[in-house]
């Protein structure tokens, strides 16, 4: 696939500093696209700007911006300015809290939200929208396997996580007519910096099963064309996070549409 092609000549990653994001980022760059690095803190993404400059000779563009502000969305905006986005990742979002719902104020659940659910959605919402404009692109959600059900201590994570899952299912079937694609990148556990933290933090070993970031984002990249849905570490036709595989997912989507063009009067979808 010709990544620069399909979804450049820009592309945004949010929660770019660290992790999967840095991860994405240097990958996407080894591909030719030049990208608009987001995150809070300002030092980690200017020297993963620094370290692409050098070993891929693309340009990067930094922007600190807490994603959880009201505001992200508008702020991610006017750092982007005028450059044509052809891949929007969105990173950010995992669950800072580690607490039971009713153990904290309920402020840090609407931040989580915030910047799980509003800013996702404000960012997609901006990005896609020229992307279907100019007949091709591509979105990443990266998720967590908490989008299949909810888990004591982890609620609003849950929630949210959800509806990355759903949003993402429905814009891949809206959409995809348009050359857009979509995907939702559901992960197990996965070595970050933030994982390694929380792990710490809790007083447990990391598990010596974790997915490496650089894999996530190979995989990840890879499996953008054929969304809406990859689970890490199963093939399309397996369903060990949840009862329904990727497979089954994705014909589901495609039968109700075809079901619903044909009680409209319109064509089937193929």
């Amino acid at each position: 696939m010709d990544v620069a092609a399909r979804y450049g000549p820009w592309a945004v990653i949010a929660g770019a500093s660290e992790g999967t994001g840095r991860a994405f980022a240097r990958q996407i760059a080894a591909h030719g696209v030049p990208s608009v690095l987001v995150a809070r803190r300002a030092a980690p993404l200017e020297a993963l700007a620094d370290e692409i400059r050098v070993e891929s000779g693309v340009a990067c563009v930094t922007a600190a911006i807490d994603l959880a502000a009201a505001d992200a969305t508008e702020q991610v905006i006017a750092a982007v300015a005028d450059r044509p986005v052809g891949l929007y990742i969105s990173n950010a979002g995992g669950d800072p809290n580690g607490n039971g719902f009713l153990d904290l104020d309920v402020s840090a659940w609407v931040d989580l939200v915030q910047r799980n659910v509003m800013t996702v959605l404000k960012c997609t919402h901006h990005f896609a929208g020229a992307m279907r404009a100019r007949g091709r692109g591509g979105i990443i959600l990266v998720n967590s396997g908490a989008c299949y059900g909810g888990l004591a201590m982890m609620g609003p994570y849950c929630g949210s996580k959800a509806f990355n899952l759903c949003l993402a299912e429905a814009l891949w079937a809206e959409l995809r007519p348009f050359g857009v694609d979509v995907l939702t990148l559901v992960l197990g556990k996965t070595d970050t910096p933030e994982f390694r933290r929380y792990m710490a933090e809790k007083g447990m070993p990391l598990p010596a099963d974790c997915a490496a970031a650089d894999d996530v984002a190979r995989v990840g990249l890879a499996r953008l064309p054929h969304g809406p849905i990859k689970n890490w570490g199963e093939d399309d036709d397996e369903a060990r996070m949840t009862s329904q595989s990727a497979a089954q997912r994705r014909e589901r989507i495609v039968a109700i549409e075809r079901m619903t063009k044909q009680m409209i009067g319109q064509d089937a979808v193929g």
